[in-house]
């Protein structure tokens, strides 16, 4: 299993499993130890690991913990198991569209920035407007939905008359379907999980706002991509370049290639038509070589 997620991220262009990897990973990771906190007894350490992906609705206390304007996009609720399977399934889907058209690196960087705008506008909302201010008793907010949902509008505006064949619906074009989850995003927006469907809507603003700027020539995530490659160079060893010295071979011209009758270029030929190119010795591809300069 660990050798298959390490192909996952040596595979180029597979930021969208690699992203479900990332998610699925701390999901788990959590799930452990909230079971084992729960049997010792210990649940305030589980609270305190939590609160550290739990985006809170109060600006007081988001700004004690400003990290989760990021780290809320990778949790979700353990207490809704479809919470995750929605949204991998989701990110999958409209992920892989979105790569084979755009890559990798603008897929991590959309990502980035939608979840960033879903809770912007998650904090915003509840601690402007006196409706959500009155209820913002909740601890917090986690999901990867705001995220998946500026990848979701993100294709569709893209791409808005490819098809997805759905269960039961069969060809449904993308544009519907982001348009399906948009309205029931801002129905739910006053329900009991107004925060986290403000944040959907959030999401979604980010998706189409990405696009339209792309299509005229303005990257949003290039400081996101830049950024990662960065912090990617930090930890990849600085290639060595090594001097060796040699002595000059007096059977070689000036060019320092081996000079090669005639009966020798016809011997490397017929080797390479028996035995291939890679057949040949060191030699033997110089002395190739240089004839092919006369």
């Amino acid at each position: 299993m660990f050798s298959e997620f390490k192909n996952a991220f040596d595979k180029p262009n597979n930021a969208h499993v690699q992203l479900i990897i990332i998610n699925v990973v701390i999901f788990l990771v959590l799930g452990v130890v909230f079971v084992f906190t729960k049997i010792a007894e210990v649940e305030p350490i589980f609270e305190v690991i939590e609160n550290q992906f739990s985006i809170p609705p109060n600006l007081i206390e988001f700004f004690a913990r400003p990290w989760t304007i990021l780290t809320y996009s990778f949790a979700h609720s353990l207490q809704a198991i479809f919470h995750i399977v929605f949204n991998m399934l989701a990110l999958y889907w409209f992920g892989k569209l979105f790569i084979e058209y755009l890559g990798s690196d603008k897929l991590v960087a959309l990502y980035v920035l939608g979840a960033i705008a879903g809770g912007v506008v998650y904090l915003l909302m509840f601690n402007t407007i006196p409706f959500f201010v009155n209820r913002s008793e909740f601890s917090g907010m986690v999901g990867a939905s705001a995220a998946v949902y500026a990848v979701m509008v993100a294709t569709a505006t893209l791409l808005p008359d490819y098809t997805f064949f759905l269960l039961f619906f069969g060809p449904v074009r993308i544009k519907y379907i982001a348009l399906f989850f948009i309205v029931g995003s801002f129905l739910g927006s006053v329900g009991p999980n107004a925060g986290g469907n403000l944040a959907h809507l959030g999401g979604a603003l980010m998706g189409f706002v990405y696009i339209k700027q792309l299509q005229i020539g303005v990257n949003w995530g290039g400081w996101i991509t830049a950024t990662i490659q960065w912090v990617r160079g930090l930890f990849q060893p600085s290639a060595r370049v090594k001097v060796t010295y040699r002595k000059t071979d007096s059977k070689k011209s000036a060019t320092g290639f081996n000079k090669a009758t005639q009966e020798e270029i016809d011997a490397i030929l017929d080797k390479i038509s028996e035995r291939g190119y890679e057949s040949l010795s060191k030699e033997e591809k110089e002395k190739l070589f240089n004839a092919s300069k006369k």
